[in-house]
């Protein structure tokens, strides 16, 4: 898993079946210090209620299109959730 800001979304007049009624957003991933990283992909919205500016946690591969309950998700990347609060304690250096 890994985490992503919410920076558009996706309309597309034709898609495979398999996405029949799930939202389709652009997400660009994020360092751990909330900062982007790489280039934005295009993810499932498999909660259906992540918009524009929200961070969100996702799921690569196979495990996109689990929440869906379908055979198959014609899917790379999915959102599992939408983050309220996130934290990461800085380490003390020796």
């Amino acid at each position: 898993m890994f985490i992503g800001k919410v920076v558009g979304n996706v309309v597309c007049t034709h898609k495979d079946p398999s996405l029949k009624g799930i939202k389709l957003m652009a997400v660009h991933p994020l360092k751990d210090d909330l900062t982007p990283k790489g280039k934005p992909i295009i993810a499932i919205d498999t909660v259906g209620q992540a918009g524009y500016g929200d961070i969100v946690y996702l799921a690569k591969s196979g495990e996109s299109g689990m929440p869906l309950k379908k055979d198959m998700v014609a899917s790379d990347a999915g959102i599992m959730g939408i983050i309220d609060h996130y934290y990461i304690e800085e380490k003390m250096k020796d």
